[in-house]
């Protein structure tokens, strides 16, 4: 699990059926063959500058042409795939990339008050991937981190890889599974010290994706809206069941135009019970 850098390709513990090749989907994507960097001309109106100075701006140019070709990428891709709703790159920049960089300050916080590992060596699953966030954003801006992107859907591991690929990213591995087996599989659970998941579920059926893959003195992070506190207070005894206990519920400092965000903090305290994560599916239909 701590071998490291990890090869930028996926993995099939968790995976039953055929993965399909990227050679498949790229053909049916012209531009996306080309390795050359298309930059997209972002709007540089005062509201467009003031929602990127804060995270994005502190990266290192290598770091944001990174960030700029996968949204580059993100956006050719979803004119064929079901990858995000957003359609503009300045619009994917506010509410997806400022969004998931702003989710770093709180991981680093907790993780060094309550954690006995070093912050700059943190390994980190984001369960439920998607199009990658916000775990591809966070692999890009801590280079030094280990990151699983776990999705379900072969086609969006298939744009995971390629993203990786062209941005010469080296700190990823993606994995096609289900976080209810992989929270079964000895490579994977309890081996994390930060779980993290966005736009995936509500808090109960999250803590049973994540909590499993995290490692005894690890986070589970939630990112979530302006106002989770009645959801939160729903999962504290689906968190406690898992092992963990809440640990903090803060703003972040987004300067998205898409309203405040919440990052919700669990501690696993203790080993989850071996009968959790339950099977495919029960989780999201009976929570905790």
């Amino acid at each position: 699990m701590h071998c490291y850098p990890w090869k930028s390709v996926m993995t099939r513990p968790c995976v039953l059926s055929h993965v399909l090749s990227l050679r498949h989907f790229t053909k049916h994507f012209p531009g996306a063959k080309s390795h050359a960097f298309l930059r997209t001309r972002f709007h540089s109106d005062t509201h467009t500058a003031s929602t990127t100075t804060s995270c994005f701006k502190s990266l290192s140019s290598t770091q944001q042409n990174q960030i700029h070709l996968y949204v580059d990428t993100l956006l050719q891709w979803n004119q064929k795939m079901n990858l995000t709703a957003t359609k503009e790159a300045d619009e994917v920049m506010e509410r997806h990339i400022e969004d998931s960089l702003a989710i770093l300050p709180p991981i680093k916080t907790c993780y060094n008050l309550q954690s006995n590992g070093l912050v700059n060596q943190i390994s980190l699953i984001d369960v439920g991937s998607g199009a990658g966030l916000p775990g591809l954003v966070l692999a890009i801006a801590c280079p030094d981190w280990r990151v699983t992107l776990l999705e379900s859907i072969n086609k969006r591991c298939v744009f995971l890889e390629h993203v990786v690929t062209i941005t010469g990213i080296t700190n990823v591995k993606i994995v096609r599974g289900r976080a209810e087996s992989c929270g079964h599989d000895v490579m994977y659970r309890e081996k994390f010290d930060v779980a993290i998941a966005r736009a995936v579920a509500e808090m109960r059926v999250l803590a049973e994706y994540c909590l499993p893959l995290v490692r005894v003195g690890g986070l589970f992070v939630a990112a979530k809206g302006h106002d989770p506190n009645e959801e939160v207070e729903n999962a504290e005894n689906a968190v406690r069941i898992l092992g963990g206990s809440i640990l903090q519920i803060s703003p972040v400092d987004s300067h998205s135009p898409y309203g405040q965000r919440t990052t919700v903090v669990c501690r696993k305290d203790h080993s989850t019970p071996q009968k959790y994560p339950r099977e495919a599916g029960t989780p999201s239909k009976f929570p905790l």
